[in-house]
């Protein structure tokens, strides 16, 4: 009976390298990418879901945003698409400094269409760069971990728009 559990872990263990084998190499990717954010206006792409209190801001704590940001490849809005974020922020400190990210960044484009990274991660909200985990991904970024850097590089106030610039550092097969 002894050698029982020595054949499982061995058996187990020559699955997870036939496995690995099919992944292919690991490789590193960095790539840029600009979130066209709308928070506010009948073209809204974020918007609070659940907030306390009678009105909304981004500083209080407990307010659930739900966001679908386009993103392309430079500032313009009018650049290439690329995919859209999906996913909730919550702000998540007491003081309102901090966010909780749940970003998926849905590829739409040729390249890499289907594709997914999945952002997820505290955010220091009112800080000029934040960064957040990347925890995983799909497609192209199969298995994806890493880093994305997060600075707001134009917000006009008068239009509920800000453009968020993604600084992507990745491992994925």
């Amino acid at each position: 009976m002894t050698k029982l559990p020595f054949i499982i872990v061995s058996v187990i263990s020559i699955l997870t390298f036939l496995k690995a084998d099919e992944l292919g190499e690991l490789k590193l990717s960095s790539m840029t990418l600009y979130f066209q954010d709308y928070f506010g206006g009948a073209n809204a792409t974020m918007k609070p879901v659940t907030f306390s209190g009678d009105a909304w801001s981004f500083k209080q704590f407990g307010t659930i945003f739900c966001t679908d940001d386009v993103i392309t490849v430079t500032m313009d809005q009018g650049s290439a698409q690329v995919g859209r974020a999906q996913g909730i922020y919550v702000t998540s400190a007491l003081d309102g400094s901090n966010s909780h990210v749940m970003i998926s960044v849905v590829f739409t484009n040729d390249e890499f269409g289907g594709s997914t990274l999945e952002v997820q991660g505290t955010s220091k909200q009112f800080e000029r760069v934040r960064e957040v985990a990347v925890v995983g991904g799909t497609g192209r970024f199969r298995l994806a971990r890493g880093y994305v850097t997060f600075e707001t590089v134009h917000l006009d106030l008068s239009l509920s728009y800000s453009i968020i610039e993604g600084n992507f550092t990745i491992w994925h097969y």
